[in-house]
């Protein structure tokens, strides 16, 4: 009979799953019996009859005994070393040898990974937390951790051991990070952690740090390495790494992957090696229809984007999340690309490609709030630990979403390696934050009374700023040559300026202001607009203030705002005119570009995210021309310095008049960085042409029309200057030169002193 070497007390512990460190009582133990050194080992296993301890390398085979519990085993052995023992179980009328995970015992954190974590500053953090392949002691398996510090217990669940959570307990350390290593494990597994708090409620709960989940509606996290995919962008990345993209062009497509385009259900998608890919259905309300996989919109939306000349594709937020009508903005998992569209490895496939054809890949980013399904982060060890407990700091009522609490090292730190993450793992390009505004005041829609003041006293959130600064500096540190977008919709001071000298340290932030004073102004009757020339020049006023980014997103196309062209006045002649007039005239203007799908071939309902865009519409010449017109925009945008080099420098601009509200005409320079040339832009906001209208110019010569946006390819009425201009030598607007155009109706021109050919006129006439 065997004499026990553990108490009834321990065993009831880790029979009722109440064990905080089950290494204590688990796994082997060298103890003394009999004045000899014995290893006792000891095993839970809740659904078997008989164990024996197997020791492969001596082949030998010792059977374990039930110990105060009919499913608690123990053994001793004597022997020297007891190394990679296994178990061989028998269930019912089956039986298996696996590895016992109880004698796998060194931690795979460090004392130093957790004291990083602990302060906040851990930046890949998401190597260590999560499910991760590993092999400890030459056995193959998966790593397991999570930082659950007010749980009483946390078990891993999984296929693997039928959602049991009594067969893998995991062991608490100090900072309150739970592990596990279970061997034989290998990727593709699902699994959650079963969070037990001190009452005894249960929650179970997919990995905050995991890659990979299951397709909506499942919610489990998957076992997922990150590492197998071979990149093939390291000529891209380079560039990248040795380019300022202030002074480059940025034209950004931004696009919902989900709504995009689909494919029909019937119409199997192949992944790589050969097997067709799982089948995701849009919803009941697109029957039919299931999502394009990342591979498949890398044959289809990269080609396009390229073919109209965009130089950046920003995908509204990829990471996971349970519900497609949330867009992407209420996350769940924000370590893991939605599986909506494929595995992480397809969605490096996609980025990869982007790379290899010249385009740059911006994700949307949401450290703002998060969704309160019991899947996900909200209360997720059995207390407010992601979220600030007082509602008034840690909810979004509007929303229906919780705030993330930013004054908590831990809580950053997943935040602020999540932001590291994307760019480490995935290469991109690029992060736009969204709802900064919401994340900086305290009292962000909410009423008097429904908030609590900052220590001083005020509404600003001032470790949510901190937060920001953090990891805009690190961003910029570790991936010099990327962009950090802030839509940030408030008058707060230098968003846009670097973290030494007090900014928030974005590169770049929406020009909201910009955004609403356009549409309001291209809303109304082309006759009003005379009264209204400051919507059109006011901008000027603060651009330098800021790195902007104007940006017609998909925000300004749902709700029932119309989509672009159906806020446009006048009959539909005059909408295509004026929605060609909007946006040459962005592109004119200082700052980089964002514009939603389906503007450029002018959709006419709003923006649905259950259904495809309106494709149908390409057969009609219309809309085939507005997709020329930002085709040869993007083109001109790109080869012109002068329309991007300089666009938060104030030389890079310069009025020649904008005081010409009787017209609602305005014009302007923008000129190249380190004097290489310029161009002219006239804007004509009305449906009245206008012959002989004279404006100055600061240099003599031929000025070729670039570009009109009234050319007859494009749908216009072709009117124009016959490919450019000569100047006269009459003064005009502080200029000693002047050109006598021919302003289209609705319509923007650019034009370019052609050096080379006022250089032979002036030979001709010297030789003459």
């Amino acid at each position: 009979m065997l004499k026990t070497t553990i108490a009834p007390e321990q065993v009831n512990r880790i029979v009722g799953n109440q064990h905080h460190d089950p290494f204590e009582v688990l796994g082997s133990h060298l103890i003394e019996e009999n004045g000899k050194n014995v290893w006792a080992v000891r095993a839970y296993l809740p659904n078997a009859s008989q164990v024996w301890v197997v020791l492969p390398e001596q082949r030998l085979e010792f059977a374990m005994q039930s110990v105060h519990h009919p499913n608690f085993f123990e053994c001793t052995i004597e022997t020297k070393e007891l190394n990679n023992y296994q178990l061989r179980i028998k269930e019912g009328d089956r039986e298996r040898v696996t590895y016992d995970p109880y004698a796998f015992r060194s931690p795979k954190l460090t004392d130093f990974d957790l004291h990083l974590f602990s302060e906040g500053n851990h930046h890949r953090i998401y190597e260590k937390l999560g499910a991760h392949p590993t092999v400890i002691d030459g056995v193959q398996g998966v790593y397991f951790a999570v930082w659950a510090p007010n749980a009483r217990n946390v078990s891993v669940l999984g296929d693997f051991n039928s959602w049991d959570g009594r067969l893998h307990q995991m062991r608490k350390g100090h900072t309150g990070v739970w592990e596990l290593f279970i061997p034989q494990l290998q990727p593709g597994e699902c699994y959650k952690y079963e969070i037990k708090n001190y009452e005894g409620h249960i929650y179970e709960k997919s990995d905050p740090y995991g890659f990979q989940q299951e397709p909506r509606p499942k919610t489990a996290s998957i076992v997922t390495n990150l590492d197998a995919y071979t990149w093939n962008d390291g000529e891209w990345m380079d560039q990248r790494r040795h380019t300022d993209p202030l002074t480059q062009p940025i034209a950004v497509y931004e696009v919902h992957l989900g709504s995009w385009l689909h494919a029909s259900s019937s119409e199997p998608a192949i992944q790589p090696d050969g097997k067709p890919a799982p089948v995701v259905p849009v919803s009941e309300l697109n029957p039919g229809s299931r999502f394009l996989t990342y591979r498949e919109l890398a044959e289809r939306l990269i080609p396009y984007v390229k073919e109209l000349g965009y130089t950046h594709i920003e995908v509204l937020p990829i990471a996971e999340h349970p519900f497609d009508g949330s867009w992407g903005y209420q996350v769940t998992g924000y370590y893991a690309p939605t599986s909506r569209f494929g595995t992480p490895e397809d969605f490096m496939y996609f980025v990869d490609q982007c790379h290899q054809n010249g385009i740059g890949v911006i994700v949307d980013w949401v450290p703002g709030h998060f969704p309160k399904d019991g899947h996900g982060l909200a209360f997720f060890d059995g207390t407010h630990l992601y979220e600030h407990a007082d509602p008034r700091k840690g909810e979004h009522k509007e929303w229906g979403t919780l705030i993330f609490n930013y004054g908590r090292n831990e809580v950053r730190n997943f935040l602020v390696a999540n932001a590291l993450f994307w760019f480490d793992k995935f290469h991109i390009d690029g992060i736009r934050v969204d709802a900064v505004a919401s994340m900086l005041y305290l009292d962000y829609n909410r009423k008097e009374g429904e908030w609590v003041p900052n220590q001083y006293g005020g509404r600003e959130n001032i470790e949510a700023a901190d937060f920001l600064r953090q990891v805009n500096h690190l961003i910029f540190s570790y991936f010099p040559g990327v962009v950090s977008i802030a839509e940030e919709s408030t008058s707060w001071p230098m968003v846009s300026w670097p973290t030494y000298v007090g900014g928030l340290g974005f590169n770049l932030k929406w020009n909201m202001g910009w955004m609403h004073d356009m549409l309001d102004y291209f809303s109304m009757d082309p006759w009003f607009r005379q009264f209204h020339q400051n919507n059109i020049t006011f901008s000027i006023w603060y651009n330098h203030s800021e790195n902007f980014m104007l940006a017609l997103s998909h925000d300004e196309v749902v709700h029932g705002k119309s989509n672009i062209i159906g806020k446009m006045p006048g009959d539909r002649w005059q909408k295509f005119a004026n929605t060609r007039c909007l946006f040459a005239y962005m592109y004119a203007h200082p700052g980089k570009k964002t514009m939603f799908m389906s503007m450029e071939f002018a959709q006419w309902s709003e923006w649905n995210v259950w259904s495809d865009l309106e494709w149908d519409l390409l057969q009609y010449e219309p809309h085939q021309q507005l997709r020329k017109f930002f085709q040869d925009l993007n083109h001109l945008y790109r080869s012109e310095p002068a329309l991007y080099s300089q666009d938060f420098a104030q030389e890079g601009f310069e009025w020649i008049d904008c005081s010409d509200n009787r017209h609602s005409v305005v014009s302007f320079i923008r000129r190249a960085k380190d004097n290489h040339g310029f161009v002219v832009c006239v804007c004509n906001f009305t449906p009245q042409p206008h012959s002989h209208y004279r404006i100055g110019v600061p240099e003599p010569g031929f000025y070729t029309e670039l570009f009109n946006s009234d050319a007859r390819p494009y749908g216009g009425s072709n009117l124009g200057n016959l490919g450019g201009k000569w100047t006269d030598n009459w003064s005009m607007h502080n200029h000693q030169y002047s050109l006598d155009l021919c302003l289209p109706p609705l319509a923007v021109l650019i034009l370019k002193l052609d050096r080379n050919k006022t250089a032979e006129y002036m030979l001709d006439g010297e030789e003459s």
